[in-house]
């Protein structure tokens, strides 16, 4: 019983130590988008998602599975491309929110009337990639 619980320990171990091994190189921007991807694998999960909410008469944009203790790069801009609002964040971890956690009260004023006019997006610096957009509504003066 123990030299089989040994055996599979064993090769779990081989296992894992080959999938963390070094990424095949098929060319050199490849080679460090694989070498970063695979240093934070373990600390990423599955795809980043944002969602929002009003707090404070702000808009308030959050969301998961982002490179926990990395930089996360949060925007909120109009459907025209103007940037509306933007900060970086360190991702952390959350009770509720899985993988890396960011909660980012904007300076834009909420609630606003219906019609998104705008979106959110995060980029995560570690692993070089970006969420899906978010539609939000971004509140304009009419003076």
């Amino acid at each position: 019983m123990k030299r089989t619980i040994r055996t599979m320990f064993g090769v779990a171990a081989t296992a894992g130590i080959l999938a963390l091994g070094a990424p095949a190189f098929t060319g050199a921007a490849n080679a460090s988008t694989t070498s970063a991807t695979s240093a934070t694998a373990g600390l990423r999960q599955g795809q980043s998602f944002l969602f929002n909410y009003t707090f404070n008469g702000h808009l308030k944009v959050a969301g998961g599975n982002f490179t926990v203790d990395h930089r996360v790069y949060l925007v909120v801009k109009f459907n025209t491309g103007r940037v509306a609002f933007s900060k970086w964040e360190i991702a952390r971890t959350h009770p509720i929110t899985p993988g890396g956690a960011i909660y980012v009260e904007t300076t834009i004023a909420a609630p606003c009337a219906p019609g998104n006019n705008g979106y959110a997006r995060a980029y995560d610096e570690a692993t070089r990639t970006w969420s899906p957009k978010l539609p939000v509504t971004i509140c304009q003066r009419i003076d």
